[in-house]
C-alpha cells in the first residue's frame, strides 16, 4: 500500500509525533529516549523562543494506517540571513527501513520549503545549534548521550540515495581521565592563567552566578559559537530560557567560569552527568517516578560518565589556551566523583584546537556525525 503523508496540526497529533521516536527505538540498546515534556515544549511557540526567528511544519508517514515515519521541517530565518542562504532544515527524522517512506517524508519538507522560497534542503539539524543535529555515520554500537541523536545504520544509505551530500561532519570522543593531571598539561594551564591574567571563579549556584555575572556568560557562549556550523545569534529570550531551564540542573563542581582582571567572563565550561541510562529506565517520562530517578542521578556523589557540553571562549581570548584552564579546573572533580569516562558532544572535524586539547588524555574517537545538503 502507498505511503500516506499527514501534516500534524493538533495537540494529539503532536503527542503522537513526539512519542513516535521513543517507541520506534524502544528495543535499541544504544538509544537515549527524549524527555517527552521537553519535546512537546520544543514545538510550542509559547515555550520555545526559537520561534521568534523560526517557523516549522511537522509530518508523519503512514502505511496501512500505521505510523512508519516522522519529520520536522524548519526554517531559521535569522541563520539563513547570517549565512546568506535559503535553507529549509529537516530534523526529528525517523523512518522504517523503506526508501519510499524516507523519500516521501523528505519530499514533503522540500515542497514546503520551496513554497517558502527556499532553495536548499539541510539536515538533520534542529531549530538552533542547541538542538540535536547530525546523522550518525560511524559508531552505531555506542550509547548516545542525552544531547545527541541516534539513528539506525540504514538511514545513511537512504539519505545518500536521495541525493543529499555531506556539508559538515562532527567528531565525538570518549576521554578516560587519569587520576593525576598530566604534569605538562597542568603546567600549561598555569602559564595560560598568568600570561592572559585570568582566573577561575568557582561559583556554587545559579543564584551566585546570576548575582555576579547576570547573563554575560551566555553572551560569551553566543559570540564564541558564531563561526560554528549553522550558527544563529541567540535572542535575549533564548539566552534567558537556556539559563533558567538548564543551569539549575547542573552540579556546579562541573561549571567553570573564567574571568579576566576586570572580572569579565571570558570563558565557560559546562559538564553534566550522563543521564542516558536513567532516561532509558524512565522511557523519557517524568511521571510518576521519572523525576525522582532523574534528580537522584543529577545529585549523586558518583558519576560513571559525564557529558562535556560546552567549552566557549570569548574571541579575543581564543588561541591563548584557555581550554586547558577549563579542563584543569574540572579534573579534580572527575577524580572526586569517580568519573571513568567523559563523552564530548559533537566537535566539528575542522575544530582542531578543541580536538587537540584532549590529546593529552587517554581517548578514542568513537562517533562521526554528518549534516547533509541538497539543492531543491
Amino acid at each position: 500500500m502507498a505511503v500516506e503523508i499527514k501534516q500534524i496540526t493538533s495537540k494529539r497529533g503532536l503527542l503522537r509525533f513526539v512519542k513516535f521516536g521513543n517507541e520506534f527505538y524502544k528495543d535499541c540498546k544504544n538509544f537515549c529516549p527524549a524527555l517527552i515534556l521537553d519535546e512537546l515544549d520544543t514545538f510550542n511557540p509559547k515555550k520555545n523562543p526559537a520561534f521568534e526567528v523560526c517557523e516549522n511544519i511537522l509530518f508523519m508517514a503512514y502505511r496501512d494506517g500505521k505510523p512508519v515515519g516522522r519529520i520536522a521541517g524548519i526554517i531559521n530565518h535569522q541563520a539563513n540571513e547570517k549565512w546568506g542562504v535559503k535553507k529549509v532544515r529537516f530534523g526529528w527524522f525517523d523512518f522504517i527501513d523503506d526508501k519510499e517512506v524516507c523519500n516521501a517524508l523528505l519530499d514533503a519538507v522540500v515542497e514546503w520549503g520551496k513554497s517558502k522560497g527556499m532553495d536548499k534542503l539541510n539536515g538533520p539539524v534542529g531549530f538552533t545549534d542547541f538542538d540535536h543535529q547530525g546523522l550518525i555515520v560511524e559508531g552505531f554500537d555506542h550509547l548516545v548521550p542525552m544531547a545527541s541523536l541516534y539513528n539506525y545504520p540504514y538511514y545513511v544509505k537512504h539519505i545518500d540515495d536521495y541525493g543529499l551530500v555531506k556539508e559538515n561532519d562532527w567528531i565525538e570522543m570518549q576521554i578516560y581521565p587519569p587520576q593525576e593531571l598530566p604534569e605538562r598539561f597542568a603546567r600549561m594551564a598555569k602559564i595560560v592563567e598568568q600570561r592572559s591574567n585570568v582566573r577561575v571563579d568557582k561559583v556554587k549556584s545559579v543564584k551566585e552566578l546570576k548575582e555576579k555575572y547576570g547573563m554575560t556568560y551566555m553572551d560569551v557562549i553566543d559570540i564564541a559559537y558564531q563561526k560554528l556550523y549553522n550558527f544563529q545569534p541567540l535572542t535575549d529570550r533564548q539566552k534567558k530560557q537556556y539559563c533558567e531551564a538548564y543551569f539549575p540542573l547542573l552540579n556546579f563542581d562541573f561549571v567553570t567560569i573564567v574571568v579576566n582582571e576586570k572580572d569579565e567572563v571570558v570563558a565557560v565550561g559546562v559538564d553534566m552527568p550522563d543521564i542516558s541510562k536513567v532516561l532509558r529506565k524512565t522511557k523519557g517520562k517524568l511521571f510518576p517516578l521519572g523525576w525522582y530517578h532523574l534528580l537522584k542521578e543529577l545529585k549523586s556523589d558518583h558519576y560513571e560518565a559525564v557529558d562535556f557540553l560546552i567549552i566557549a571562549v570569548r574571541p579575543d581570548y581564543q588561541d591563548r589556551g584557555l581550554n586547558a584552564v577549563i579542563i584543569a579546573d574540572q579534573h579534580p572533580y572527575f577524580v572526586k566523583y569517580g568519573v571513568q569516562r567523559i563523552e564530548t558532544t559533537a566537535i566539528m572535524e575542522t575544530n582542531f584546537k578543541n580536538l587537540n586539547h584532549w590529546e593529552a588524555f587517554p581517548h578514542k574517537y568513537h562517533k562521526r556525525r554528518r549534516a547533509y545538503v541538497k539543492n531543491i
